[in-house]
């Protein structure tokens, strides 16, 4: 990684300390001010979180999330966006398939967990088919804009040297879209996150979200501030590797 490259990771690392010392600081005093039993100090909810951790109690519901994300990611993603390329670039396409993705994508996904728990039973399964519908959408209508967003020169470039096929695919088409995959990948992973905690709490018997309503429900607000601390690290790892992936992919740009 280039020098400037490191150096804006490294700046925004703090910022990123910086910004939870101020959520930290916040949180102590309000735990001072209010003295309630269900906002604990911070100071003994990380106490929990370590413990939680060193047991491994953690560690299995961490698992158990981003299993589910994972494993929708890997299904609707590469379809979601091979589909909004080919309609960004075939009018027929794009006639046909966009009604139906605009009709559904504004639809809050929540909505259709009882169909699809219907369809797919109580498990994994129907939880992975929501944050699948999230990430389809999303990702469906940021391949589409973007491939229709291609100037015409780039495209008339790269044919005049002779390239056709898959080398358009691969030279002109995919370089130009993936900024777009990239920020959509970033939106779309944030809302699945925030699906899937509701999601798993609904005959579920592990994961983050099931975790910190089962400490909810045993008033164990310790329990429910380490694991709602654990979900926050998952999101911040997760928008880590999309900008170190970002960085490495998009090296011919300026990234902050």
């Amino acid at each position: 990684m280039p020098r400037s490259r490191t150096a804006g990771f490294t700046a925004k690392i703090g910022r990123i300390i910086l910004a939870g010392l101020f959520v930290t600081t916040l949180w102590a005093l309000l735990a001072l001010i209010l003295k309630k039993p269900f906002l604990p100090s911070p100071i003994e909810a990380a106490s929990r979180f370590g413990q939680k951790i060193a047991d491994g109690t953690l560690f299995v519901h961490i698992w158990a999330s981003l299993r589910r994300i994972f494993i929708a990611l890997a299904l609707a993603g590469p379809a979601a966006w091979a589909l909004g390329l080919f309609a960004g670039r075939v009018k027929a396409a794009d006639s046909l398939v966009s009604p139906l993705v605009y009709l559904l994508h504004p639809l809050p996904k929540v909505a259709f967990l009882p169909i699809l728990m219907l369809f797919f039973g109580l498990g994994d399964a129907s939880k992975v088919a929501l944050m699948g519908l999230v990430i389809f959408g999303q990702l469906f209508v940021g391949g589409r804009d973007s491939a229709k967003a291609i100037p015409s020169t780039l495209i008339d470039t790269v044919l005049s040297l002779g390239v056709k096929g898959g080398g358009l695919l691969r030279w002109a088409i995919l370089p130009a879209t993936l900024p777009s995959l990239l920020s959509s990948l970033r939106i779309s992973l944030g809302t699945s996150i925030a699906v899937l905690f509701l999601s798993e709490t609904f005959a579920s018997m592990d994961g983050l979200g099931w975790y910190i309503m089962d400490s909810w429900s045993r008033v164990d607000y310790p329990d429910m501030y380490a694991a709602i601390i654990a979900l926050s690290l998952v999101g911040l790892a997760l928008y880590l590797a999309l900008d170190a992936i970002e960085a490495a992919a998009l090296t011919w740009r300026d990234t902050d």
